[in-house]
């Protein structure tokens, strides 16, 4: 058992324990004295924190070396990183611009040192510049993401369809270029071009949407069609050729595109200016009523008067206009022409009734309502003095993306007219959910109807689906008082041409009208009412009886 000792009690054990037997030895009684015993422990303290300090400073330098080499690793990612960024487009990883002619100026140089050798160099270099066609109206309809997405599964496509030596590239937006070294002849190039456009043909499944493009291709051949600085401007002017063409379709280089390259090049800086300097202008030609007789309203006709060319046609400068975003500024120019001119009218005791034409870039502007709305209300004109014509091909082509623009027109007023209609693919069905007042048949059937029986059918079939429709008809392009007696038996609503008169400015369509019109007409009566007629609908098309 265990008892608890009291100091008292545990001091004499203690110091029992503390004897030495008789004639025990000290052996250390000499060596560690106190003197020698402090130098000892000091000695001993500084080893072991000289040892401590040297581990200490190896370990720091182990710390820091690892230090360094993480803050090496992570520099050399971002230099890799923005090297990568600098070379490649960041949403597909395909070469960009820089790269692109990079590898094309270093594949020429060594072309032309094998030839400068003597050395056979028959094989072909070519560049192919791919344009998407109707790319932005996905962008409209689903949002940026589904464009981004359908860019993408392009590159994909593009990759797949190229050798594994060809150099793929986006040089920005739709437009993407491939390298092609090492070809036997310029067929070559056009038969990957052919590849390129079957490749397209296939829907794209674009988040939750199928989509359907095509492309433009231009090729240009190295060294047949210039040398590395000037062969991606000449594939890209043959793309523009194969745009203007039709479209979805592959065009070679030719010498004349280079000059019509340079020509739009000159002509695009011009326009550029040619509001500030008001060479822009607007002429107004007269719609006559089919019944009556009398002018009903006028078409607002864009006209451009070169310093040094002249009269530059709408078919010129309007694709100019669009290609390179101008036709933004030129439109908004000229709804704001057409209403102050409508307001001076209207101060004259002549209260008119203007159409003007829409661009497709225009109907995909969210604000385009909200602008023709205020302009409206500042020059204080009546909404349905205001007709905006679309082409029928552009209504059908893109009716998701611009229908927001047609309702938000609709709402606020303002009449709808579907321009050259006939020339495109519509169906009646389709053509149904627009908010459009009015159809105009294209010039082409107006001009053939003294002669064809073929085009006065079509007119014929048109007037009448049209009354269905609840729509007025327009014919355009009139020439002739056959073409208008005709037209007038048909039941044609309106028509203007040159029979009734050219398009003018507005100080001489004011004479016209004083002139040529009784006084009645300057009160533009309402329009007429349009003729009810059974309707059957087949297969979905809504037919007269």
């Amino acid at each position: 058992e265990i008892y608890p000792l009291s100091l008292h009690d545990a001091l004499p054990i203690c110091m029992a324990a503390a004897n030495f037997p008789t004639n025990t030895l000290c052996l250390s009684a000499h060596s560690l004295a106190g003197e020698s015993l402090g130098t000892l422990v000091i000695n001993l303290t500084l080893l072991l924190l000289s040892l401590t300090l040297s581990t200490s400073h190896l370990d720091v330098r182990r710390r820091l070396a690892i230090s360094l080499q993480a803050a090496n690793d992570k520099l050399q990612s971002a230099n890799e990183e923005l090297q990568k960024r600098a070379l490649r487009d960041p949403l597909t990883g395909l070469p960009n611009r820089v790269l692109f002619e990079d590898r094309l100026a270093l594949i020429a140089a060594h072309k032309a040192r094998v030839q400068h050798g003597g050395v056979a160099a028959d094989r072909k270099l070519a560049v192919l510049f791919v344009d998407l066609d109707a790319f932005k109206p996905v962008n409209d309809s689903y949002g940026h993401a589904a464009g981004d997405q359908l860019l993408v599964q392009v590159a994909s496509r593009l990759r797949r369809a190229a050798r594994g030596c060809d150099t793929v590239a986006r040089l920005g937006g739709d437009e993407f270029v491939l390298l092609l070294d090492d070809l036997s002849s310029a067929e070559d190039g056009e038969r990957l071009a052919q590849r390129i456009l079957q490749t397209l043909t296939t829907p794209f499944q674009v988040l939750g949407h199928e989509v359907q493009i095509s492309a433009s291709i231009g090729i240009a051949i190295y060294p047949d069609h210039g040398d590395a600085d000037t062969l991606l401007v000449h594939a890209d002017a043959a793309m523009y050729a194969a745009k203007h063409a039709g479209k979805a379709g592959y065009s070679m280089f030719e010498p004349h595109m280079n000059a019509d390259a340079r020509e739009r090049l000159s002509l695009q800086n011009d326009l550029r200016h040619a509001i500030t300097l008001s060479q822009l202008a607007l002429h107004y030609q007269p719609k006559i009523d089919g019944i009556h007789g009398q002018m009903i309203g006028v078409e607002a006709l864009l006209r451009w008067r070169h310093p040094e060319r002249g009269f530059i046609s709408p078919a010129v400068f309007i694709p100019i206009a669009e290609r390179s975003g101008l036709i933004k500024s030129i439109g908004d120019w000229v709804i704001e022409e057409a209403y102050q001119q409508m307001h001076a009218w209207a101060r004259d005791g002549l209260r008119m009734s203007v159409a003007i034409n829409l661009s497709p870039l225009q109907l995909r502007e969210v604000e385009l309502v909200t602008r023709i709305d205020q302009t409206l209300a500042k020059n204080h004109l009546d909404p349905s003095q205001l007709l905006c014509e679309i082409t029928e091909s552009v209504a059908m082509d893109d009716i998701q993306a611009t229908q927001q623009v047609f309702d938000g027109l609709e709402q606020i007023g303002v009449f709808l007219s579907i321009d050259d209609f006939g020339t495109g693919y519509s169906s009646l069905s389709f053509l149904r959910q627009l908010p459009a007042r009015q159809l105009k048949i294209d010039r082409g059937f107006v001009v053939d109807l003294e002669t064809n029986a073929d085009a006065r059918a079509v007119v014929d079939a048109v007037i009448h689906l049209a009354h269905a429709l609840d729509l007025r008809v327009v014919a355009e392009g009139v020439e002739t008082e056959g073409q208008y007696d005709i037209l007038r038996r048909l039941g044609c609503d309106e028509m203007q041409g040159y029979w009734f008169a050219p398009p003018m400015p507005a100080n001489q369509l004011l004479e016209w009208v004083m002139k040529h019109q009784p006084a009645s007409a300057t009160r533009l009566p309402p329009a007429e009412p349009c003729v009810r007629t059974p309707l059957y609908v087949i297969d979905g098309e809504v037919l007269p009886a």
